[in-house]
This record gives C-alpha cells, sequence and structure tokens, in this order.
C-alpha cells in the first residue's frame, strides 16, 4: 500500500471510532454509516480567541446593577459564583474564573474553575505547596498576574493572562478569586471589586453559620451534633497517634427511616431516631463518644479499640436494639459500617468516607438478607464493583465539600495497593480498567474487549507467554489516561470540537506519567499506553512515531482497539460488522496500523466475534 493512501481516524471520536472529523486525510466512517452531526460548535476554550472588549464597550452601570442583584439573590457563596461568572464571562470574553477557598480543617485551597462554556472544573492545592501561585496570593495577601495556569493543576487548561486576587476582609485571606482573559489589564479594577465584595459576603456567610451552629449538642438525641462529633474526632485521632493506639469510627444507619417518614409522618420518625439513640447511649462503654452523624446517622468514635473489639461492640448494640418494638412498626434493622485508624486510613475525612463504603454495602447486605448487618473495613475489597460502586457513590455526594475525587481516590489506591501474586494484579487492573470504562457509557467492557484481541492477536504471531501477558495487562489499562479526561468530553455523542480533540490526545501521556510510571511492576507497560494512538506512517500521536519506532506491543493494541471501536454500537450509528470492520482495517494497513499484523488479526478475527 503506498503512502498516498486513505488513512483510518477511528480515535478522534470519544469511543474510539470516527465521528465527523475534519481530516481531510482519515478515511471517514460516516460515508460508510451516516451520523447526526451538531448544526452549532461547542467549544470549551475557543483557543482564547476573538474580538476582546474594551472597557469603553462595556455599560458598567448595567454591568454593576447585575452584580449587585447577584450579592443580593445569593444565599449560597458557590452559587453566587456562578452568578457573577455568569455576569462577566461575555462582556469582558473571560477565559475561565476560578474560586479557591481555605479550608482551615485541612490546610487547603479547595478551588472550582468554571471556562467560558460553563463548564466546572475541581482541584486541590495543599497549603504545603508554596511555591504554587494561589499559594503565594493566598499568604502573601498580593495580587499575582501571569500568563501561565499550571499552577491550577488542570492538565488540559491553556496557558492565558490572569490575575489572581486574594478574598480579604479585616486582614484575613479567605481564599482567592482568578479571572483570566486576553484584556486582563484593562479589568483588573473590575476583578478587584467583585473580589472585595464577594470576602466581605463570604464572611458574613461563615458568621451566619457559625449562629446557627451555636450549641454542640443536638437538640432532637442529646448526642453530639456533626460538627462537635468531628472535632472530637480529630482530637481523639490526635491523641491515638501520639499513643500508637487504634481508633474505630463506625455508623449505624436505621432502615427505612425515610418510609417512616413519608407513611407515618416526621414525628414518628423523629421518636424512632430519639429512641434509637437513647438505647445506643445506654449500650456502650463509657469511653466511647458519640454523636449525630446524619438524618438517621449515629456515630460512635472508639478509641484505644481494635477491630475484632469494635464489630463486637457493635454487635451487641444491634442485639440491644433488635430488642426495641415500635407500634405499627415492629422490630426495626439496622446496617452498620466501621473503619479503622490507623489501619484504614490515617485521614479523618477518609476514615469517616470509608465508614461510609462499609455501610452502604452493610445496606446492601441488609436488603438481600433482610437481617441487620454488620460491615467493617476489612470484610471486602476495595476493587470489588460493589465496594468501588458505594465509594464513587460517597465521593460524589461529598466532592463539592471536601474537594475530593473519585479518579485521584483510584488512582493512590492503586498505588498503594499492595499486590500479592499476578492474579491479584490482573484483578486490580480489570477493575481499574472497568472503573475508567463506566466514565464513557458508550464504551462499556471496552479495556476488556481490547485486552482479549490483543492477547489473540499476541498469541497468533507466537510471541513468548511473558510477552503475551504483558500485553493482555498492558491492553486493560491502555485507556487508563482517560481518568484524567471531563466526562462531558469522553461521553460526547457527536465529533469532538478541536479544542476537546486536544484534550483527549493527552490521554496516552496521562496514563502513562500519572498512573504506571509512580509503579515500578507497571513500567513495563508504559510504552503499550503510552504509543497505541501512534500510526506508522507517523501522523498518531502524542509524538508522531512511525514504523518500526513504535513498540510491537503498542502496534498490537492500537489494530486491537481500533477493530473493538468499528464493531461497537455508538449513539450516531450501529456498530460495523466483522467483513466491513476487516475491510477497513486493511485499507488503514500500512498506514496507520502494522500490515502484516492487520493480516494476521484479518484471519483470527471471525473467531473472536461476540454480542456486543
Amino acid at each position: 500500500m503506498d503512502s498516498n493512501k486513505t488513512k483510518v481516524d477511528t480515535s478522534k471520536s470519544p469511543a474510539g471510532a470516527v465521528a465527523g472529523g475534519k481530516s481531510t486525510n482519515p478515511i471517514d466512517i460516516t460515508r460508510i454509516m451516516p451520523i447526526n452531526t451538531r448544526t452549532t460548535p461547542n467549544r470549551m476554550y475557543n483557543n482564547y480567541s476573538g474580538t476582546f472588549t474594551k472597557p469603553g464597550d462595556i455599560n458598567f452601570i448595567e454591568m454593576i446593577s447585575s452584580l449587585n442583584n447577584s450579592f443580593v439573590e445569593q444565599i449560597d457563596s458557590v452559587n453566587l459564583f456562578y452568578a457573577i461568572h455568569n455576569n462577566i464571562r461575555t462582556k469582558t470574553n473571560l477565559n475561565f474564573s476560578a474560586l479557591g477557598l481555605y479550608n482551615k480543617d485541612s490546610n487547603y485551597i479547595n478551588v472550582k474553575l468554571i471556562n467560558k462554556a460553563g463548564t466546572s472544573y475541581n482541584s486541590k492545592i495543599l497549603m504545603s505547596e508554596t511555591e504554587n501561585l494561589i499559594i503565594k496570593a493566598f499568604s502573601e495577601a498580593t495580587i499575582i498576574t501571569t500568563t501561565d495556569s499550571s499552577y491550577l493543576k488542570i492538565n488540559y487548561l491553556n496557558n492565558a493572562p490572569t490575575h489572581i486576587i486574594p478574598l480579604m476582609v479585616f486582614n484575613e485571606c479567605l481564599g482567592v478569586m482568578i479571572f483570566s482573559d486576553n484584556n486582563n489589564s484593562h479589568f483588573l479594577d473590575l476583578y478587584k471589586l467583585i473580589a472585595n465584595y464577594y470576602a466581605i459576603f463570604y464572611k458574613n456567610r461563615i458568621l451566619v453559620d457559625l449562629v446557627g451552629k451555636n450549641t454542640d449538642t443536638d437538640s432532637l438525641t442529646g448526642l453530639s451534633t456533626h460538627k462537635k462529633l468531628q472535632e472530637d474526632l480529630a482530637s481523639e485521632i490526635a491523641h491515638c497517634t501520639d499513643e500508637e493506639k487504634n481508633l474505630a469510627f463506625c455508623i449505624f444507619d436505621i432502615a427505612n427511616i425515610s418510609e417512616i417518614n413519608n407513611e407515618l409522618g416526621h414525628a414518628k420518625g423523629d421518636l424512632v431516631i430519639k429512641e434509637v439513640a437513647k438505647k445506643i447511649k445506654k449500650n456502650v462503654r463509657n469511653t466511647d463518644i458519640l454523636g449525630r452523624y446524619g438524618g438517621d446517622e449515629i456515630a460512635i468514635i472508639m478509641s484505644d479499640t481494635s477491630i475484632e473489639e469494635a464489630k463486637y461492640v457493635c454487635e451487641f448494640l444491634l442485639y440491644n436494639l433488635s430488642c426495641t418494638m415500635f407500634d405499627d412498626l415492629g422490630q426495626l434493622k439496622f446496617s452498620c459500617g466501621i473503619s479503622m485508624f490507623p489501619h484504614s486510613t490515617i485521614k479523618q475525612e477518609k476514615l469517616t468516607i470509608l465508614a461510609e463504603q462499609a455501610l452502604y454495602i452493610a445496606k446492601s447486605k441488609r436488603s438481600s438478607s433482610g437481617q441487620s448487618e454488620i460491615v467493617t473495613t476489612n470484610d471486602y475489597n476495595f476493587w470489588d464493583d460493589e465496594a468501588l460502586k458505594c465509594f464513587a457513590h460517597i465521593l460524589t455526594k461529598k466532592h463539592a465539600s471536601i474537594g475530593i475525587n473519585i479518579e485521584d481516590e483510584l488512582i493512590d489506591q492503586f498505588h498503594s495497593e499492595k499486590i500479592t501474586s499476578n492474579d491479584h494484579m490482573l484483578d486490580v487492573v480489570s477493575s481499574l480498567a472497568a472503573a475508567i470504562d463506566a466514565k464513557d457509557t458508550y464504551t462499556k467492557g471496552h479495556s476488556a474487549s481490547v485486552s482479549r484481541y490483543s492477547e489473540a492477536l499476541a498469541r497468533a504471531i507466537n510471541l513468548p507467554s511473558d510477552d503475551v501477558e504483558r500485553i493482555k495487562l498492558g491492553a486493560l489499562l491502555h485507556d487508563v489516561g482517560k481518568i484524567g479526561i471531563p466526562e462531558q468530553i469522553l461521553r460526547k455523542p457527536t465529533a469532538l470540537s478541536d479544542d476537546e480533540w486536544s484534550i483527549m490526545k493527552q490521554h496516552p501521556s496521562i496514563g502513562a506519567d500519572k498512573v504506571l510510571k509512580p509503579n515500578k511492576s507497571l513500567h513495563d507497560l508504559i510504552p503499550i499506553v503510552k504509543y497505541h494512538h501512534e500510526h506508522i506512517d507517523g501522523s498518531g500521536y502524542p509524538y508522531g512515531l512511525k514504523g518500526d519506532e513504535i513498540p510491537l506491543s503498542a502496534r498490537i493494541v492500537a489494530i486491537a482497539d481500533a477493530y473493538h471501536a468499528l464493531i461497537s454500537d455508538r449513539p450516531y450509528r450501529k456498530g460495523l460488522s466483522v467483513k466491513k470492520a476487516c475491510e477497513i482495517l486493511k485499507m488503514g494497513a500500512g498506514v496507520q496500523w502494522d500490515k502484516k499484523l492487520v493480516r494476521q488479526f484479518i484471519i483470527i478475527a471471525p473467531s473472536l466475534a461476540t454480542n456486543i
């Protein structure tokens, strides 16, 4: 096949198959199967280009009036930030704005960024990162101007002129506001005005919340409030750290409390919660600390307690609670989740999250068995499908308030996992790959299928068994870098814009550098993840390698990846037949894919067919 042959671009759509890309070189699959296309662009950044507004073009009286209405109407600090962004984004041609609020308890600044398309992103900047420009602006209480956006720790954010403005109230810095537009110098005074008024608003919001939390005792149960419980937990963790002792954090949940509230009224539900709290308080040890964790959840802090002791105490409590009868309700059922310090984690926020994860798993078991259940962090495998689902649910619920996201947690857990065998490694990698596939509703099972196809091709060309296993594992993780790609890009049903495509093309490097590189046992897989989108003719990404410069393992996975994309259903087309997919692979042989490998894959493809 000569060098002028048409190349198949199966990677520009989120699923890996073409969806109307603009390149004239790749084969356009839309000519084979028509697809729906956008009639208007939906770009994320527009390369920060266009006609930029100048001060003389703005009706400042109208803008100030609009901003004033936002300050008057909004009572939530985050919603106010959104309102401010929407008020000024079109008038100043804002590239993005960001709000970073200082979390005193955890000693970090939680940053929420909104781009010109209205898409929001989060990142967490630790106060220990003293060279970060956000930390400098906060610590020095001074405005910092820069054109480098890397300090925001958002990989796919373009550089642009930016002001980082501290939020100051009575010589106290509460955080920062960040504004980026290409005429930044013209609007600095406006941005300072907005930041100053926002700081006053936010400080007032804090004071209002403090007034509402002027007691440490929950009025219904007589137990500690959630706030006091967290303070006690922090104190007990510090004590157990100094004394090198264990601590158990337990959460009890009352079954069907929402149904009780709906059917019999909230007064009945409150009575149940009150009686349950009284019963638990009566039967715990003198050293245990109780608090109301949520609406129907009661938490117990057990210092200097092993996991066996904690489970025994909770079993005793469940027995006593099961003896409590209510008119119209009969015997109540309960769930209990237990996490351990320092075995589960040494971080307070994570300790409560893991207890909630155990609680959710206990709820699931209770619904199946009909009995009260206790689950500890020792009772389940983090990478189990049910455990991952519960963990994702909790983090999604808490993300806005604590600045933790499921992707970062998955990577942290992946790096800290102590691999005991090849089978264990395969299980963990498979779960991680499945979690990443779950971000894209259109590619469920994609990684597992690509791994199976890659293994079959590697065996077909008689590679050594060790190489086959390495390729099988690397294929499972070939898209692991998508963990850093926004879901709105991965799930977009039509062709990606140029800006979105530039973000998508970063996933091989993100996977290799962020996920695999920190783990020495996975270094052999880096070439597969990093180069599986390189093309034989040098037109691929991220490095434009060509021919034999591309590792054999990556060439194998590239064919398997493209084949699965071609035969899979997409919102814009049905999956192609095996015959049609093989024809497309054959057309791209020697241009996009290795000619000899394509020839061999076409031979084995019919035997790989499954129902998609």
